[in-house]
């Protein structure tokens, strides 16, 4: 489980530097909710490596929205960037249907 866990600290990292950064450092995006709805569903599911059981599952679930939130309100302080509802509905997005994907392939 130790590579599950320095996986998902990598992501993590990834996924708040990319988040954080002025929007000037960034190249052109395709599709920025895209990249929201994938990064959110990786973490997901790494996630669902870590958790040893449903009950932790939903506490990471819960502690991803939690994060995703956090990350555009902390866009606020970033120039060029503000805070978007629609980039967190992708985000949470991306962790529901990689969490239930999980759930689904796992049995109980």
């Amino acid at each position: 489980m130790q590579w599950e866990v320095i996986m998902f600290a990598g992501a993590a990292l990834a996924v708040l530097g990319g988040c954080l950064v002025p929007n000037a450092w960034l190249p052109p995006l395709p599709n920025d909710k895209v990249m929201h709805f994938a990064a959110f569903a990786g973490l997901t599911a790494l996630a669902a490596r870590i958790a040893p059981d449903r009950g932790a599952f939903v506490l990471w679930l819960l502690a991803l929205g939690l994060a995703g939130w956090l990350i555009e309100c902390l866009q606020q302080l970033v120039p060029g960037r503000s805070f978007s509802w629609p980039d967190l509905a992708a985000n949470v997005a991306g962790i529901a249907v990689a969490a239930a994907l999980c759930l689904a392939l796992v049995p109980a």
